[in-house]
C-alpha cells in the first residue's frame, strides 16, 4: 500500500537534494569567480591608467610623468572618472559570471546583479574613447 509512495518520495527527497547540492556548487563557483574579478580603465589620453578589485576598491594607479603638467584639480578629476569607469566595468563581468553560472533570472543572480547596479553603475556619455577592460 505504502510501497509506491514510499518511493516516490524517496525520489523527490533525492531529486530535491540534487538540486539543492547543484545550486549551492553553482553559488559557491560565482562567488570564487567574483572574487578573482579585476576591473581597469585608461583616463587622460592614455596617461592615467587604474584597476581594481571584485569590490572596486583601488588596486593598482599608474600616471604618466606627463601628468605634473596638469593643474591639481585636472588630475584629481582624471583619476576619479577613470576609476569610476573602472568599477562600472565590473558590472558587466559580473553579469556574465552570473550568466554562466547560477543564472541571471534567479534569486541569487538577481541580489548580486542589483548589488553590482547599484554600486557600479554605467557611467553616462562614456564615449570618450578611453579604454575599460
Amino acid at each position: 500500500m505504502f510501497g509506491r509512495d514510499l518511493d516516490d518520495a524517496e525520489a523527490w527527497v533525492a531529486d530535491w537534494s540534487a538540486a539543492v547540492s547543484a545550486r549551492a556548487e553553482q553559488a559557491r563557483q560565482l562567488a570564487a569567480r567574483v572574487a578573482d574579478l579585476t576591473g581597469a580603465a585608461t583616463g587622460g589620453h592614455g596617461l592615467i591608467e587604474v584597476r581594481v578589485d571584485s569590490t572596486g576598491a583601488l588596486i593598482a594607479l599608474r600616471l604618466d610623468d606627463r601628468v605634473t603638467g596638469w593643474p591639481a584639480a585636472r588630475i584629481e578629476h582624471e583619476i576619479m572618472a577613470t576609476l569610476r569607469r573602472a568599477q562600472a566595468t565590473l558590472t558587466g563581468r559580473v553579469t556574465e559570471i552570473v550568466a554562466s553560472t547560477v543564472g541571471v533570472d534567479t534569486e541569487t543572480g538577481r541580489a548580486v546583479l542589483t548589488g553590482y547596479e547599484r554600486r557600479f553603475p554605467a557611467v553616462p556619455g562614456d564615449g570618450d574613447g578611453e579604454r575599460r577592460r
